[in-house]
């Protein structure tokens, strides 16, 4: 029997909290070239995971009050993707489908030849995903979502024989579970909000309210909440598989905007990956 050593490196990269004081200097707060890994020769690519609220329509049961057209609201997207912009992507991924490349590519190009363009209906991709990408130089932009519906509320629906009185206590303030997260946002400045949406016990809550805690709903001898949660965790990992398409190398930067949700899935993915390497979001929101 042949005998196999494997040597495994592994490098847990923990986002520091809020208070950080590294300079948002690409060369400072990572190498200007990829990371490379333990031992391996292999270099990682730098990603900035950033979570957001949906600045324009959203179906979402969860929205966020913000007037997308409102003059102010726009300069203040505009400083918060001047902040971002010093990571200095090579290539900026949003939450749109890849079938919608060819016109999200077209209207970035008129963007970034005419930043006073009107858009009728903008979001945070018109809104930061574009500023950043126009400051930043970034050639490259493409959609990664994968649509999959799914019923969040399956716990109300059914006679809940798993764990009601858990599920029914969750959701009845979610929040309350996660201290540093639970803050009256609509107390918070565009900044503070953003910051509290990538928040780690924040992104925690997201992938909790959004899934895990569903698994507290079946029937006697059924799987519903379960199965339900599977089909978010599913639309994630195809998200991430459709960021897996992207042609990278070790010389690429990648932003990435999403809705947090998504954003805290990507997280943990990406905190796994041999691949990716993610920076410290809040190196740039100083």
């Amino acid at each position: 029997m042949k005998i196999f050593n494997f040597i495994i490196a592994a490098a847990l990269l923990l986002a520091p909290a809020c208070n950080d004081t590294s300079s948002p200097k690409p060369s400072e707060t990572e190498t200007d070239t990829a990371r490379e890994t333990a031992g391996d020769g292999l270099s990682k690519i730098p990603v900035l995971n950033f979570g957001t609220f949906h600045m324009g329509f959203t179906p979402d049961a969860n929205k966020t009050e913000f007037d997308e057209h409102d003059k102010e609201n726009q300069r203040a997207v505009h400083e918060i993707a001047e902040k971002l912009a010093a990571f200095q992507p090579t290539v900026i991924l949003v939450e749109t489908e890849p079938g919608y490349d060819e016109a999200l590519q077209a209207a970035y190009q008129k963007y970034q030849e005419d930043p006073e363009m009107f858009f009728e209906n903008p979001s945070e991709i018109e809104l930061l995903a574009f500023e950043l990408g126009r400051l930043s130089g970034t050639k490259r932009i493409y959609g990664i979502d994968h649509q999959m519906g799914y019923n969040y509320n399956i716990g109300n629906e059914i006679d809940n024989q798993i764990d009601p009185a858990w599920h029914d206590k969750y959701y009845e303030n979610p929040l309350q579970f996660y201290p540093e997260a639970n803050v009256n946002e609509d107390s918070l400045g565009l900044l503070d909000k953003l910051k509290l949406k990538n928040h780690d016990q924040y992104l925690d809550f997201l992938i909790a309210v959004n899934a895990d805690m569903l698994t507290h709903a079946g029937s006697e001898k059924g799987f519903e909440g379960a199965d339900e949660a599977a089909k978010y965790y599913q639309r994630n990992l195809r998200m991430y598989s459709n960021l897996n398409r992207i042609e990278l190398d070790a010389k690429d930067r990648v932003f990435i905007l999403m809705g947090a949700s998504h954003t805290a899935f990507f997280r943990d993915f990406i905190s796994r990956s041999p691949k990716y390497e993610m920076v410290n979001t809040f190196a740039y929101l100083k």
